[in-house]
């Protein structure tokens, strides 16, 4: 394999760690307000103690997320140097703009938030919880700017070759933009509702529970069935945009060779890019066209209109329907685990044995789905780095590939390693659960200071 390809290959595997956690914490800050929230209205220390075990997790992702991001940006240099010399009066920017206003936002209150407790105020403790949350969604915000961007550009003028900015709200507020916002934001949800109900699910079955564990497991499937309905309708309405901006790409994801009326919503095959055609191909007539055109007899182009101009077939293919496979999924456990909730008068062992197995089977399925969803759309975007405008094999570094290999090789085995450890931590943590919901009590300022002085040591 050449330098360009294991370039690609280095970057999907830090892309691959890292997604994993970002996806985790964005979603994740919100559940923990909530959890605080109810504790402070109803004083049950069943929320309290939920609060506390999500929030040691929280701060566990977290880290792995700062770390696997830094290798995200030396990457940049390392490997690609002609993006940025290219696009980094855009990029360069907006990466800042996350880490001025997210990032700094996120680490100054997570402090209070993690060892705040019975040491500030209620109003502290809760304004220090939202603050996080909230630097977890714009940090969200940032990131999907500018890959929203390098999909459907706007905003900018070349000279010399180099982008330079025209209109920051054309370049924020990009045509993909909205849909991709918001369907990460849901992917997030998604992802905690089942880790939150998983763990919960977990604790039940191995004799782990504690008087915190049915809310977590109801809260999770909750999350779960509200949200995976409005995915759909946002994952439709983002397929329409990208169908306008990107065809060749929903060409790829639907397996279209040829343009025709009436496509086939594909349910199995196998893609054959050298024939040019789906081998053992299952599908339903007339499918794509009726979602993708709101019409059976709707057109849709086929990627031989984009020859030497789209991208590899089979990652799109099958990453889209292991995406939308575990979505509807996720749509049949949750709803069936709040059916029977309801059916049994919302008692704590209202699920039987298999349903919670199915539930534990399904506790990484958001990580399954963000990261199929996520290859779809950057693999989608080959062979340009810049959609239509700058191509990914003009701004790889000329490393030779031997060495890019050698690294490779190093942050998989690395990446393989820690993602072991983070589950296995988390099955530790959901194994000794706090036994105690109770907070700590006020400390004096002077007992604050010097609690503090420790921490910092």
């Amino acid at each position: 394999m050449d330098a360009l390809i294991l370039a690609r290959m280095q970057f999907a595997a830090n892309i691959t760690f890292h997604i994993l956690f970002p996806t985790i914490t964005i979603a994740l800050g919100w559940v923990l307000l909530f959890f605080r929230l109810r504790w402070l209205k109803t004083r049950d220390e069943a929320w309290l103690m939920a609060y506390r075990f999500w929030t040691k997790v929280f701060a566990l992702t977290f880290a792995l997320g700062v770390v696997s991001g830094i290798t995200m940006s030396f990457q940049f240099g390392t490997n690609w140097p002609g993006f940025m010399e290219r696009v980094g009066n855009i990029a360069g920017p907006l990466l800042g703009y996350e880490v001025l206003t997210a990032f700094f936002l996120e680490a100054g209150f997570l402090g209070i938030m993690l060892f705040g407790h019975g040491r500030v105020g209620e109003k502290i403790h809760l304004l220090a919880t939202f603050l996080v949350a909230f630097g977890t969604t714009l940090s969200a915000f940032w990131i999907l700017v500018l890959n929203s961007w390098m999909q459907t550009p706007t905003g900018y003028r070349i000279e010399g070759g180099e982008f330079f900015v025209e209109s920051w709200l054309a370049i924020i507020f990009n045509p993909s933009f909205p849909y991709r916002f918001t369907h990460m934001l849901l992917a997030s949800g998604l992802t905690v509702a089942f880790l939150v109900a998983g763990v919960a699910a977990w604790q039940q079955l191995r004799g782990f529970a504690n008087i915190a564990t049915p809310k977590m497991l109801r809260t999770g499937l909750t999350l779960g069935a509200l949200l995976i309905p409005l995915q759909i309708v946002v994952g439709d309405l983002h397929g329409l945009n990208t169908l306008e901006h990107q065809p060749q790409k929903i060409a790829a994801m639907e397996g279209i060779w040829q343009t025709q009326k009436g496509a086939p919503l594909l349910l199995f095959a196998l893609p054959d890019e050298e024939a040019r055609e789906n081998r053992y191909a299952i599908g339903i007539p007339k499918g794509a066209s009726w979602i993708l055109r709101h019409d059976p007899d709707g057109e849709l182009q086929g990627l031989d209109d984009f020859k030497g101009a789209h991208p590899p077939v089979a990652p799109l293919f099958f990453g889209f329907r292991i995406m939308v496979g575990t979505g509807m999924l996720m749509l049949a456990t949750s709803w069936l685990g709040l059916w029977l909730y309801k059916r049994r008068g919302w008692r704590a062992d209202a699920l039987p044995r298999p349903l919670l197995w199915l539930v534990v089977g399904m506790t990484f399925s958001g990580w399954l789905a963000t990261v199929a969803g996520w290859y779809v759309t950057e693999i989608g975007r080959q062979p340009f780095i810049v959609y239509g405008l700058l191509k990914t094999a003009d701004v790889v570094s000329s490393t030779p590939a031997p060495l890019v290999a050698f690294t490779l090789a190093l942050y998989v085995t690395l990446y393989l390693a820690l993602t072991a450890a983070y589950i296995a931590v988390l099955k530790y943590m959901a194994e000794h659960p706090v036994k105690t919901a109770q907070e700590p009590p006020m400390h004096s300022s002077k007992a604050v200071a010097e609690g503090a002085a420790q921490a910092t040591t």
